[in-house]
Formats: structure tokens, C-alpha cells, sequence
């Protein structure tokens, strides 16, 4: 990847003359963006901050969330493929458990003197 078309970069690069920004090389802009984005945060969807005081200690939070622009690690990807189908997963063995549930709710019968026994546990559940 350019390093020249990182965000970060860009914002940098377009506050300093035309001339400067052409003797740059690529390893020291990557200098300057380390070197500059620990402070950057920029805009995020959430962004809630506090202090909790904790006996005579005093601690703080930070919770930051909105859509990732850094450049992932393959490791990185690595566990954001494994949370997403984790994810993926769990959203669909809810679906077809309310589906199943909806099902026995109408009566339906798809196979003859077959059950799976969520509509009985769900039904003692709430009866």
C-alpha cells in the first residue's frame, strides 16, 4: 500500500508546500505517521469518556466504536474472520430456531412423528 494515501498523510501532506511534500520518502512518512497517530483520534460514532472514582482512587474509560480505517494485521484479520463467522453462526442458529419455533407454533409438521423438543421446552418454559 501508499503510504501517501493514508488518511493520516494526506491530512498532513496537504498543510505543507507542494515542494516539501515531494522530498519526502516513503520511510519517513511512515515515521511521521507513527509518530503522529497516537495523537490522532479523529471523528467515531461513539465516543463516551468519564472518570468512575473508585474508593480514593479515581479511574478512566474511554469507549470508542465506528468504522476501522487503520490497515489490519494478518493476525488481526485472522480474528475478525473467526469473530465474524462466530457471529454469523450464532445469528443463524437464532434464526432458524425462531423459524423452528414459528413452525410448531402453525402446527406444521415437516416430518411425520419427528421432533427436534424445542417446541415442548419452550413451551413448558412459558406455560
Amino acid at each position: 500500500m501508499n503510504i501517501k494515501n493514508d488518511p493520516a498523510i494526506k491530512n498532513l501532506l496537504k498543510r505543507i508546500p507542494e515542494n516539501v511534500q515531494k522530498s519526502f520518502t516513503e520511510e519517513q512518512l511512515v515515521h511521521l505517521k507513527t509518530a503522529i497517530g497516537a495523537r490522532q483520534w479523529g471523528s467515531h460514532l461513539i465516543d463516551s469518556r468519564g472518570v468512575i472514582k473508585f474508593f480514593r482512587y479515581r479511574y478512566y474509560f474511554v469507549i470508542l466504536a465506528g468504522r476501522n480505517r487503520r490497515q489490519l494485521s494478518a493476525s488481526e484479520i485472522k480474528a475478525s474472520r473467526i469473530a465474524q463467522s462466530i457471529l454469523v453462526s450464532i445469528c443463524l442458529f437464532v434464526l432458524l430456531l425462531f423459524l423452528y419455533l414459528v413452525k410448531s407454533l402453525l402446527g406444521i409438521d415437516l416430518f411425520q412423528g419427528f421432533s427436534f423438543g424445542f417446541w415442548g421446552y419452550f413451551k413448558e418454559l412459558f406455560s
